[in-house]
């Protein structure tokens, strides 16, 4: 759906735009179309791996190692206080960390901080919407303390 649309997260039903707003990033529900507006939140979006596909386990190990080399060369560049990975598996290919988990990582690209939070996509229900918002509201918080 995001590569139909050019939107991320769009599939209806998808948590992420909800739990969002629920964590308190954002002062409304947004719609994938205004994802443009994380701007001005001091949000940023990107994908770990470029190429759309169904579900995350069509993409091949390479390409997750690949995606978080270009992610990590991204952030050097650009410098947000915060990188937040979506998808504790995601973050693992991509960065070689096998043993990682939901949260703040010891990690830093340059000086930037990341945090993994749960993918919010409807595959992953043992994470209610409720749950990932009360993770991603503890990474908004832990930027919050920071700034």
């Amino acid at each position: 759906m995001t590569a139909a649309t050019g939107h991320h997260f769009a599939r209806p039903g998808n948590r992420f735009w909800p739990v969002l707003h629920l964590s308190g990033f954002t002062p409304r529900l947004l719609k994938p179309t205004e994802q443009g507006e994380l701007l001005a939140y001091g949000l940023g979006i990107t994908n770990v791996v470029a190429r759309a596909t169904a579900r995350a386990d069509e993409l091949s190990p390479e390409e997750y190692r690949e995606g978080g080399r270009l992610l990590a060369a991204k952030v050097t560049r650009l410098r947000p206080r915060w990188l937040a990975v979506v998808g504790v598996t995601a973050y693992r290919a991509a960065f070689d960390d096998r043993k990682a988990q939901v949260g703040p990582q010891e990690r830093l690209i340059g000086d930037t901080r990341v945090w993994v939070l749960p993918n919010p996509s409807g595959l992953n229900a043992h994470w209610t919407a409720a749950t990932m918002a009360e993770e991603f509201g503890r990474l908004r918080e832990a930027a919050s303390s920071a700034a």
